[in-house]
């Protein structure tokens, strides 16, 4: 458009100056080699122009001549270009739909036509083919020779970590990412990798500088570098809790600032201000995380904050616990297990039951059973309640990727995956469903947990032994028999359910519950 206007520009120019001298009329007088010309000013213009144009239009033939060979030269060349490139799209197409023999085809055709140190996607083009191919020899040493490559380095870094994924080489693929993360920072999968690799290592000063630079880089959002700087100062907090107690405290404290509802962060500075004699600092912090999240170890850590504090000082600090948190289950389990401790056994009743209604879980069944066998040694009420225990769903727990944990850990040991500990009810347990459509009702079996099967083994009387889990007691206890009258007319007939010693009974609270019941996953 530009060009237009200045052609436009130019010719107007033109036009405006012949008129002009049109309108002034003159001679132009020339004496050359004894001859005199004459001629008007307009046919000395025009002739003029004529003459440049001439002689721009010969410059234009002789220099086209000239460059005749090297414009056919650049000619073919373009064209060779644009098939090769042609090429090497399709190839490319070819390869992202898994037509390994396309991809081959088109490899070998651009390869002719580009050359590979002008074009480095023919590499890449080639190692794809070779992949499809099934070839991973091949495509690993050329991913390996473009490590040489500095334009190709990082591609090549790629194709070597993919490929170490394949094969199981962790060790590798974290190699070939700490190479790219070095490089270039801004590589996330580089730097996620390489981030498993370090907190594997307990490396988390590198893990936490590796944060730092991931959240100047964008590549995660300040909340999220946030939640991960506080896992791992938790993490080097507990590694350096017993060998350097102040750089503990001081990267637990920083967790908990970071996140004060993550309860490890929470309890982790809470033990380091503890070994310093720091009660006071150390409580408020539990009870900051408490008022946020309710958790069992903090109502642990900070009932026995004080060794020395007798049970009725324990039950007292478990009580302020629950006024900050009221009409929560873990309060009220708290404060029943502090009961259970200091020996108020009406009060850790009391509390158990509580728990149960606002959060029906089986520690509270478990405590329940400890507080009765305590109490009044009733050991048919004991079994009831270990029943109960064992259908009743489970207590939250740390679980990561099917791994539950007793404690809080800040990588999964299967994946290696970084802050994947989640505090909740561990899958459900494997049950079956009992069908008892008839009107005699069978005795329930009792399966045990892992955490309540010593308690089971300790309740139950002499002859009396528990099976595996999911299986009846192996013990039956024989109808009484009828030796006159009155006793024919109490004794129990002989289809009515099997009762264990001292067994008080279907519980009131039970007697609306169907005949068919299904032990779920808890």
């Amino acid at each position: 458009m530009i060009r237009i206007l200045l052609f436009l520009v130019v010719v107007f120019g033109l036009g405006l100056g012949f008129a002009w001298l049109a309108d002034r009329p003159g001679e132009m007088v020339v004496t050359f080699n004894g001859y005199q010309y004459q001629v008007s000013l307009m046919v000395a213009a025009v002739a003029v122009v004529a003459v440049v144009a001439a002689v721009m239009i010969l410059w234009w033939l002789v220099k086209s001549v000239w460059n005749s060979p090297y414009t056919i030269s650049r000619y073919f060349r373009v064209r060779r270009r644009d098939r090769g490139y042609q090429a090497l799209s399709t190839g490319m197409i070819a390869a992202g739909a898994g037509d390994g023999a396309l991809a081959r085809k088109k490899t070998r055709e651009a390869a002719k036509l580009i050359s590979a140190d002008q074009e480095p996607l023919i590499h890449l083009l080639e190692a794809q083919a070779s992949l499809l191919e099934g070839d991973h020899k091949a495509a690993r040493e050329k991913f390996e020779s473009m490590l040489d490559d500095p334009e190709m380095r990082l591609l090549g870094l790629r194709g070597l970590y993919l490929e170490a994924e394949r094969l199981g080489d962790r060790n590798a693929a974290r190699h070939y990412a700490g190479r790219a993360a070095a490089a270039a920072p801004q590589l996330a999968w580089a730097a996620e990798s390489t981030l498993e690799d370090l907190t594997g290592q307990g490396d988390w000063d590198g893990a936490l500088k590796l944060v730092e630079g991931q959240k100047s880089t964008k590549q995660i959002e300040r909340d999220a570098a946030s939640r991960r700087r506080a896992v791992l100062l938790t993490a080097k907090a507990q590694a350096l809790m017993e060998s350097d107690p102040n750089a503990a405290r001081a990267a637990a404290v920083e967790a908990n600032r970071l996140r004060p509802d993550f309860a490890p962060a929470a309890v982790a500075a809470a033990k380091a201000l503890f070994r310093q004699n720091d009660v006071r600092k150390g409580s408020k912090v539990l009870e900051t995380a408490w008022q946020t999240e309710p958790h069992p170890e903090i109502a642990e850590l900070y009932t026995h904050a004080r060794p020395g504090d007798a049970v009725l000082d324990r039950l007292n600090r478990a009580r302020k616990l629950q006024s900050m948190k009221k009409n929560h289950a873990e309060s009220s389990m708290a404060v029943a297990r502090a009961a259970f401790d200091a020996q108020d056994f009406a009060t850790a009743r009391a509390e158990a039951e509580a728990a149960i209604r606002i959060d029906r879980r089986e520690s509270a069944y478990l405590l329940l059973a400890d507080i009765e066998e305590a109490e009044t040694g009733d050991q048919g009420k004991v079994r009831q309640l270990l029943a109960k225990a064992v259908r009743a769903p489970r207590d939250p727990a740390w679980v990561a990727d099917g791994v539950v944990s007793e404690r809080w850990e800040p990588v999964s040991p299967v994946t290696g995956k970084l802050d994947a500990f989640e505090w909740r009810a561990p899958v459900e347990r494997l049950g079956q469903l009992i069908d008892s459509h008839d009107e005699v009702e069978a005795v329930p079996a009792i399966s045990a947990p892992r955490d309540s099967a010593d308690v089971i083994d300790h309740v139950l009387p002499d002859g009396v032994t528990a099976g595996k889990e999911g299986e009846p007691l192996d013990h039956q206890v024989a109808p009484p028999v009828a030796d006159g009258p009155g006793d024919a007319a109490t004794a129990e007939p002989a289809d009515a359910p099997a009762r264990l010693p001292d067994d008080p009974g279907v519980d009131p609270d039970d007697e609306g519950e169907k005949s068919s019941r299904r032990f779920r996953l808890f």
